[in-house]
């Protein structure tokens, strides 16, 4: 008996995707387990994206406490479902997406403890609570899939109340003080050069955080503990993670963040910016992502 994938949520309508790759991403799946010869000979975004191992390096170092369960909101094609599984004794996936949950179905299918369930995450009624909840790239569009006035608070509030008492919320996201955008990469939802650090004039639909800002917003939505990391050189292709208590004392090892989806301007050698900033003890503001596990 190997994993299951629930469609009793599902509404019939995906609303959004990458495209027509990700039929090629299902068949790659269905027919391979090793994606390593196709990673080196198919230079596309979405063809890495989905399918690097370095993908997993977000969560596989985590020390999860034993016989835990998660819930994984927002899994897309399974980039870190796996490590998951490795790690944890149950896996419930809830992914508005049919066809980005049959990739992830396909991928991990031989997994006797994951649940794939295809819904809008408002839509399901679960009658557990988990020890971790994973928002891995989700919480930056919650202004487009809930429509309040407050709405990543709200989506925050929201997701705490299927989090046990002593359970923890792992997110990761863009800062947008990046210093990678600083330099001339595009902001990676928009597409537009410096988006993010002049305040997403006009989208109400996504966004990211400075560190106070994140800080704040958890804390007000019920999440007074934080421990931040730092991802490099982002939390999607992650190469090294910092803490708060372990930050990079020289820039030597912090290679520019590449742009695989957009082209990328170079205002400035990133490296050499980062060591001034390291200098003056300005890591954390200007780390290209955050990693926070979050509770009560």
């Amino acid at each position: 008996m190997g994993a299951k994938i629930n469609l009793d949520f599902y509404t019939g309508t995906d609303f959004y995707s990458d495209g027509d790759v990700e039929d090629e991403l299902l068949e790659i799946v269905k027919h391979n387990s090793d994606y390593s010869e196709i990673l080196a000979s198919d230079n596309r975004w979405p063809i890495l994206y989905h399918l690097s191992p370095i993908r997993q390096n977000i969560i596989n170092w985590y020390p999860f406490k034993k016989n835990a369960t998660c819930l994984e909101i927002g899994g897309g094609c399974g980039a870190i479902t796996g490590a998951l599984c490795d790690s944890l004794e149950k896996v419930t996936v809830v992914e508005l997406s049919k066809r980005r949950a049959t990739i992830n179905y396909e991928r991990h299918k031989n997994y006797t403890n994951l649940e794939i369930i295809v819904a809008n995450l408002n839509d399901v009624i679960f009658e557990e609570k988990f020890d971790y909840i994973t928002l891995n790239g989700v919480l930056e569009y919650a202004g487009s899939f809930t429509k309040t006035d407050a709405p990543y608070q709200d989506f925050l509030k929201q997701v705490k109340k299927y989090l046990k008492p002593d359970g923890k919320l792992i997110i990761a996201i863009e800062n947008r003080y990046g210093l990678k955008y600083f330099a001339g990469s595009k902001e990676d939802h928009t597409a537009k050069v410096f988006d993010g650090i002049t305040g997403y004039v006009n989208n109400d639909t996504v966004r990211t955080f400075g560190k106070k800002e994140l800080e704040d917003l958890l804390e007000q939505s019920g999440y007074p503990s934080q421990e931040f990391y730092y991802p490099h050189p982002d939390y999607k292709m992650p190469l090294e993670i910092y803490s708060s208590s372990w930050l990079p004392s020289s820039a030597s090892s912090l290679a520019p963040a590449p742009n695989f989806d957009y082209e990328k301007y170079e205002l400035f050698d990133e490296t050499k910016a980062f060591q001034g900033i390291i200098d003056n003890g300005q890591y954390e503001f200007f780390a290209n992502s955050f990693l926070v596990i979050c509770g009560d």
